[in-house]
């Protein structure tokens, strides 16, 4: 496949998660952005959906990445991201906090978020990685944004996981996926 369509494909990604999700946070009943993460939308009876979400914004940023690693050898990392969506979307995380209407607040964990975790926090890293390893091969703006995602996903990431679920970390991070949404796309379209 020619390198600019797959980069194509990676400039898309980020746009479709973002924009699916917060169609289904309007649209999915008793769900709060200040008590659940995106990731429990995967829960419920249109929670295929999130997971359908997940499974093809990952594969866009593999495909990007493919293309990207054509380009820049660091772009191999946001493969590693794009198939920890995928993962994710596959094992979804656990209900909880009362979402789905009527899910006790608190839920032990399963195998399948289990696995959504470890494969999301792989992934994550890799983000982030990506972010510092690109940046240093671009000048001026795009690098100051690209080390500017790396430090504020990371943080993120670390404030929703250690937060408890807590408001703050949760709004956070789902910030920094906003960001690195909008960063992908960047830098695949940068590369394109």
């Amino acid at each position: 496949m020619r390198t600019r369509t797959l980069l194509t494909a990676g400039i898309l990604a980020g746009p479709l998660y973002v924009l699916v999700s917060l169609v289904e946070i309007a649209l999915r009943d008793g769900f709060d952005a200040t008590r659940h993460a995106w990731s429990m939308l995967a829960n419920g009876p249109f929670g295929w959906v999130h997971s359908l979400n997940l499974i093809v914004s990952g594969l866009l940023v593999v495909a990007g990445a493919i293309g990207l690693s054509r380009t820049v050898r660091p772009g191999a990392l946001l493969g590693v991201y794009g198939l920890g969506m995928v993962g994710s979307g596959f094992f979804a995380a656990d209900p909880g906090r009362g979402f789905p209407a009527g899910t006790p607040e608190v839920v032990p964990m399963s195998w399948h978020g289990s696995l959504h975790f470890v494969l999301g926090g792989i992934g994550f890293l890799a983000l982030v990685a990506a972010c510092f390893l690109i940046g240093r091969r671009l000048d001026g703006g795009l690098a100051v944004f690209s080390y500017v995602t790396g430090v504020l996903f990371l943080i993120g990431f670390v404030a929703m996981a250690a937060g408890g679920g807590t408001a703050a970390g949760l709004l956070g991070f789902t910030g920094a996926v906003i960001l690195a949404s909008a960063w992908l796309s960047t830098i695949f379209a940068h590369y394109r």
